[in-house]
């Protein structure tokens, strides 16, 4: 039936968000990191609340900042899911690389919170250490070890679960994969992106991911500092155990972002990649090797989105150098060093 007016061909608001809903889940499922992601959310999800209840049940600090902490995590989850599924949307004329920056805000804006949280415990715990309370540390063994089995299962699935994504050279920005050379007035500028397929450990190197792995290590560690906590208590009858616990775990999480923070900070502030410190000075001596060289001037290189490096260099060569030989070497030099995305401007020097 043809519609009679553009009001007909209009879904219901609750139709739209359903279908949201559905294509969001479509892109979650389609990944294996969003999908690994996605399920231990949920569980993580279900087990902070039933650590929090316990942990009110008995009274315990340690129990219920571990808890706070679990449920941290699941924002570091839900930011990653997130970002894993913004990151695949198409570049379009605004956003000529994409939307793949989007794993670094989330990991920087995750970090931030976690900090605030592991103050917060850390003061209550203080408090509690000069004063403590009476804790029912009988309770505390039996969801303290399955907290712990929980984060194992997060730590395997991280780690060993194939959390390694795929990454291609295109598809960033316009005109990927091809030289183009705009001539004017002697100066020449070259743009390469390396279609080689590399495989990127996401698990090791994206900020967000990294942040979400450690969180679970400290996690797993806290459960562990629960444990022992009620075993010092119902043994030694050791109040002061549980504030220590907390303190430990506070001192965990707030360790377990810094590196989290910094990369992220890195990244935003357009740092030249951590990484590439020591193989870029090596790439520039070869560069300068190259027959026709002078100098290599202005070069500019940062982080796009995990390993993905992008740079400008500008060199000044002789009037009589081979461009196309320069250019194409200084590409495989670069490529050779980790760099994905080029531009290289030729500044011919003068007789």
């Amino acid at each position: 039936m043809i519609p009679l007016s553009h009001r007909d061909t209009v879904k219901p608001v609750h139709s739209r968000i359903v279908d949201h809903i559905a294509g969001w889940l479509r892109l979650i499922f389609s990944d294996r990191n969003s999908r690994n992601l996605f399920l231990f959310l949920l569980l993580n999800l279900s087990f902070a609340f039933i650590e929090l209840l316990y942990g009110i049940w008995t009274n315990s600090l340690g129990l219920i900042s571990d808890s706070f902490h679990m449920f941290f995590d699941c924002t570091g989850l839900l930011a990653g899911l997130a970002a894993s599924v913004i990151t695949k949307w198409k570049a379009n004329e605004r956003y000529s690389f994409g939307y793949v920056r989007a794993e670094v805000i989330a990991g920087f804006v995750n970090g931030l919170f976690l900090l605030f949280i592991a103050f917060f415990i850390l003061s209550e715990a203080v408090e509690r250490a000069i004063e403590p309370p009476e804790v029912k540390h009988e309770r505390l063994f039996v969801v303290s070890v399955l907290g712990f089995f929980v984060n194992l299962i997060g730590i395997y699935a991280f780690q060993h679960g194939g959390m390694h994504g795929h990454s291609h050279g295109g598809g960033v920005g316009a005109g990927g994969g091809h030289h183009g050379h705009n001539h004017s007035g002697g100066t020449h500028l070259h743009h390469h992106q390396s279609h080689s397929h590399g495989h990127n450990h996401v698990g090791a190197t994206s900020p967000i991911m990294k942040g979400v792995f450690l969180h679970i290590l400290a996690d797993t560690l806290g459960s562990v500092g629960v444990i022992i906590s009620s075993i010092l208590m119902q043994t030694l009858g050791w109040m002061r155990a549980d504030p220590i616990c907390s303190i430990v775990i506070s001192i965990l999480i707030a360790l377990s972002v810094i590196a989290l923070i910094k990369d992220s900070v890195g990244i935003l502030m357009e740092r030249q990649p951590a990484s590439l410190d020591e193989t870029l000075p090596q790439a520039y001596q070869k560069v300068m090797q190259l027959p026709g060289v002078y100098s290599i001037q202005e070069p500019h290189f940062w982080t796009l989105s995990s390993d993905n490096f992008i740079g400008v260099i500008k060199l000044e060569v002789s009037k009589v150098a081979d461009a196309k030989y320069v250019v194409s070497h200084t590409h495989m030099i670069f490529a050779s060093a980790g760099v994905k995305h080029l531009y290289v401007q030729l500044d011919f020097a003068p007789m």
